[in-house]
């Protein structure tokens, strides 16, 4: 179950948030018809034909759900990933949609996906001086040209914002300030989720043992 929900993600979040975009755009100009009269407006042509079950709490968070998990299990298949590659191409012949997408599926690949880097491992840093420290992911090596004005081994980590942990910023640091957490990615979130109020378990460390003579 896990697997088609992951895979769901994977295909209805660049197109959720493409269409969010596109979404926010298309309403702005949408604007232009608080100047139309009352009585002439589409909402009291066609305001009949909304369900009355949009009304009820918690439906739609239902709907999205089922879609996504629904839509994972109809692509883990040949007829699934046929229709997704078809789609994918379509998109890519759209100018500005093309370039929308790309760089959102690029990221929600990298988040998402279970072969992915991100977010692997959870580190402490100094943040945002030496003597201040947060809880940061390890999101790999700097590369491109970026790495080649680096002198020494350095590492990528993405630093979170609390209670809202996606907006953050990115980071380059040496290895040698990065310190590796005997934590799991799910405890660290819910831990800056939280802004420090759900503490992880406490880990204890085991002795090792005495060494025989």
């Amino acid at each position: 179950m896990r697997k088609y929900f992951i895979t769901g993600l994977l295909i209805l979040v660049p197109l959720a948030i493409t269409a969010w975009v596109l979404n926010l755009v298309i309403s702005t100009m949408d604007q232009s018809l608080l100047l139309v009269p009352g009585s002439t407006k589409p909402s009291v042509w066609f305001g009949h034909l909304v369900p009355p079950l949009s009304s009820i709490p918690g439906l739609g968070t239902v709907l999205t759900v089922l879609i996504v998990f629904f839509t994972g299990l109809l692509t883990n298949n040949l007829v699934g990933n046929y229709v997704v590659k078809l789609w994918e191409k379509l998109l890519q012949r759209i100018p500005i949609v093309n370039s929308l997408y790309s760089s959102v599926k690029q990221v929600s690949d990298t988040l998402f996906s279970p072969s992915g880097n991100a977010f692997r491992k959870a580190v402490l840093v100094p943040y945002p001086h030496q003597n201040s420290w947060t809880i940061a992911f390890l999101t790999g090596v700097p590369g491109g040209d970026a790495a080649n004005h680096l002198v020494g081994d350095y590492v990528s980590v993405y630093v979170p914002t609390t209670p809202n942990p996606t907006s953050g910023f990115f980071l380059m640091m040496k290895r040698s300030d990065v310190v590796e957490l005997d934590m799991s990615v799910d405890a660290a979130l819910k831990y800056i989720v939280s802004m420090g109020v759900v503490a992880p378990a406490e880990v204890v460390a085991v002795p090792a043992p005495a060494a025989k003579e």
